[in-house]
C-alpha cells in the first residue's frame, strides 16, 4: 500500500468523525434549547424606519455568554441582513433565513462589542442588542457594512429603549 492510499484511508474517516461530532453537538444544542419561545411575528404594518443599515447578522446568544449561540429558529445562523429601526422595534431582514423582529417592549439595551460567537472585529466594531424573549435574555450581534451606520443605529435603539416605558404606559400596557 502506498503513502497516498494510506493517507486517504486515515483522513477520510477522521473527517467523517469530525463532521458527525459537529452534527451531534448541534443536535444536542437544539434539544437543550427546545424551551426557547417562538419569535415574535413581524407586524403587518411597520412605521417607516428611522435608520436602515446593510450588514451581517452575526448570531443570537444567551445574554452575557457570547459563546452560547442560540441554535433554534435559525437564530444561530450568520447571514447578510438589513437592520431597520422602527417605532415598533428592530427588524433584521436576513438573506436566506427568516426575519427576526424584536419588539420595542422586549429591548433592554444596545452596546458596542469586539465580537461574539466566532465573529471578532476591531474594537467596538459590532452592534449588540440585548433583549428578552419570554424569560430568556438574549444578545443579538450585527456588523454594519458602513462604520458610520453603527452610531446611527445605536442612537436610534437608545431612543427606542428610553421611549418604550412611556409608550407602553400611554398605550395601557
Amino acid at each position: 500500500m502506498d503513502n497516498q492510499t494510506l493517507t486517504v484511508l486515515i483522513t477520510v474517516p477522521l473527517i467523517v468523525i469530525v463532521l458527525a461530532m459537529i452534527w451531534l453537538g448541534w443536535r444536542n444544542r437544539l434539544r437543550r434549547q427546545a424551551d426557547v419561545e417562538r419569535l415574535p411575528e413581524v407586524p403587518e404594518q411597520l412605521t417607516p424606519a428611522t435608520v436602515v443599515s446593510d450588514g451581517q447578522y452575526v448570531a443570537t446568544t444567551t445574554a452575557g455568554d457570547w459563546l452560547d449561540r442560540i441554535a433554534v429558529q435559525g437564530l444561530g445562523i450568520r447571514t447578510n441582513a438589513e437592520l431597520s429601526i422602527h417605532a415598533e422595534g428592530a427588524l433584521f431582514d436576513r438573506s436566506g433565513a427568516a426575519p427576526v423582529f424584536i419588539p420595542r417592549s422586549a429591548l433592554v439595551d444596545s452596546r458596542e462589542a469586539n465580537g461574539m460567537a466566532g465573529k471578532f472585529v476591531e474594537k467596538d466594531g459590532l452592534l449588540v442588542i440585548n433583549w428578552k424573549l419570554g424569560s430568556r435574555e438574549l444578545d443579538t450581534g450585527f456588523r454594519s457594512r458602513h462604520a458610520a451606520d453603527k452610531q446611527l443605529l445605536l442612537e436610534a435603539l437608545q431612543e427606542l429603549i428610553s421611549a418604550a416605558p412611556q409608550a407602553d404606559a400611554d398605550s395601557g400596557k
